[in-house]
């Protein structure tokens, strides 16, 4: 078995394994089933929120918010953070405000995001964006700047332009850290949407949560925790699949 394959099946296998013992622990009543009910238990009530298209309906709502926001946040930052990296002044500028407003929760500024956003799809967009933005700058920057100088000197000796050394030196020479900055931020996007969608949402799996927790369907409530998980396990392998695509040269350890 070569080692790719060896790693998919442990990934597959691992959260499999999990399950099992959970269900284990709850039959035997190590766990108690009121506030951590079996796993059988949750499937069963997910087959009736899948067959009611409730499930279906708040993972896409869900889903496309985080598109969007991991759009309004990851494009700009990936071009800032380039930029930061390639310039001196445009960091010195900018990495005390980044330095700054990076440790505030992005979760405590979210009444100030309703104020100004209203209680609409916007709002919901930017806390997203808010989680994508700051991974990716940070590690674009990073990326940007364990560049090797002599790669950049090369570039410019040869006359290159501001947007030739971008396209061919700045961002293939920052893509592995790029690729880290992706996968913090998008984890960090499905932490955020969850919790914009419990205040001011009618749909989404964190409306869902929030929701069943009002009524104290404690199955409903798993459903959606474990829907984020699942959606956060996906993507994660989505993106492992990306990076191995676009970055054959890395090696893996």
């Amino acid at each position: 078995m070569s080692g790719p394959t060896r790693d998919r099946l442990i990934s597959v296998v691992s959260p499999v394994l999990l399950v099992v013992a959970w269900e284990l622990t709850v039959r035997t009543h190590v766990l108690d089933a009121r506030f951590f009910p079996a796993p059988s238990a949750i499937f069963v009530q997910a087959g009736k929120l899948i067959r009611s298209g409730e499930l279906g309906d708040n993972t896409f709502a869900s889903l496309t918010r985080l598109a969007l926001g991991v759009l309004v946040g990851g494009v700009p930052a990936l071009l800032l953070g380039i930029a930061m990296g390639l310039y001196r002044p445009v960091r010195a500028a900018l990495e005390p405000i980044i330095a700054a407003t990076y440790p505030i929760p992005k979760s405590a500024i979210l009444p100030l995001i309703l104020l100004v956003f209203g209680l609409g799809e916007a709002s919901k967009i930017v806390m997203v964006a808010l989680g994508m933005f700051y991974p990716v700058l940070i590690n674009s920057m990073a990326g940007v700047m364990q560049i090797d100088r002599i790669y950049l000197d090369v570039g410019r000796n040869f006359g290159a332009s501001r947007w030739q050394v971008f396209r061919t030196i700045a961002l293939p020479g920052a893509l592995p850290s790029i690729m880290a900055g992706v996968k913090l931020g998008v984890g960090m996007g499905l932490i955020l949407i969850a919790i914009a969608e419990m205040v001011g949402a009618q749909s989404g799996l964190g409306y869902m949560i929030w929701n069943a927790w009002q009524i104290l369907i404690v199955e409903t409530m798993y459903v959606g925790l474990c829907a984020i998980a699942v959606l956060g396990f996906a993507f994660n392998l989505i993106l492992h699949e990306i990076e191995r695509w676009i970055l054959p040269w890395k090696v893996e350890r």
